[in-house]
């Protein structure tokens, strides 16, 4: 367990539970998010999984001037909202610009900063002073241990609570690694550390960001391994057909399967998982 356990509306992380943040890559629809959470959401209460729905109403880091973007600040938090009310779940979503942390604040439970922005000051600011916890992905440009200066930018400005989550490291040209030892180093700092299944596989640039989902399960699980508190992916009824990251979503129909594999791997290292508390 963590030193620091964090709390997301009802949900633990940091804890004895593997906990799971999921939800399409961006808003398409209302029916979308609220179809890809009720699964999720029953899919996780069944298996005592706490669960954070996320999904984004603004994609502000896109490979084209013609990738979509998602609906926008207010239609996206009124889907959002929507979800958060209608199903019980607390939502995360992430922030791009100092300026719409207090807006969108005041629907989701949980405020996260994307990769690319994650050692702009002025923005971890704002999203810790909203009073809401805070999940930063590591930037594919930082050591690990360089989220220790991260996560004290966002203890001095008096975040609610912190997450860490790795998202793959830069490699060459239009490829990503991800190193394991990276996930001991940054719970080092104490708070809890996710992984994120999906982002984790892209393959960045050209016109359209591409990736490999084949790799989700297998990384995702020696991540569980390792030791993480939580899992980050995200999820599609139909990738192939997603507006946005449709080369890396797990169909929604595979989720099961990948967290009963997660829930063993958690069981048989649950002795040293334990020991780290």
């Amino acid at each position: 367990m963590a030193a620091h356990a964090v709390g997301i509306g009802g949900a633990r992380f940091g804890g004895a539970a593997l906990a799971v943040i999921a939800g399409p890559c961006a808003i398409e629809s209302e029916e979308l998010v609220l179809l890809v959470a009720e699964k999720l959401a029953a899919l996780c209460r069944a298996r005592h999984l706490p669960f954070v729905f996320k999904s984004s109403y603004k994609k502000a880091n896109r490979s084209s001037f013609g990738s979509y973007t998602g609906p926008g600040l207010d239609e996206g938090l009124g889907a959002l909202g929507r979800v958060r009310r209608q199903l019980g779940v607390p939502v995360l979503t992430d922030v791009h610009e100092a300026s719409e942390a207090q807006a969108a604040a005041q629907v989701v439970d949980c405020l996260q900063v994307p990769a690319f922005l994650s050692r702009q000051t002025d923005l971890l600011v704002a999203c810790a002073k909203t009073g809401l916890p805070v999940n930063v992905k590591k930037g594919q440009f930082l050591a690990p241990d360089d989220m220790r200066q991260v996560a004290e930018k966002l203890e001095r400005a008096g975040a609610a609570g912190i997450l860490l989550t790795e998202r793959g490291t830069t490699f060459g040209h239009h490829d990503l690694v991800v190193d394991f030892r990276g996930l001991v180093v940054m719970r080092e700092t104490g708070w809890p550390v996710v992984y994120d299944a999906t982002h984790s596989l892209q393959h960045p640039g050209g016109g359209v960001t591409g990736g490999d989902r084949r790799f989700a399960e297998p990384l995702a699980l020696a991540a569980v391994a390792a030791g993480v508190d939580g899992l980050f992916f995200e999820t599609h009824p139909d990738p192939e057909r997603a507006l946005s990251d449709a080369a890396t979503q797990i169909p929604l129909d595979q989720v099961e399967r990948l967290l009963d594999q997660a829930l063993r791997v958690r069981e048989a290292v649950a002795d040293r998982v334990s020991a780290k508390a």
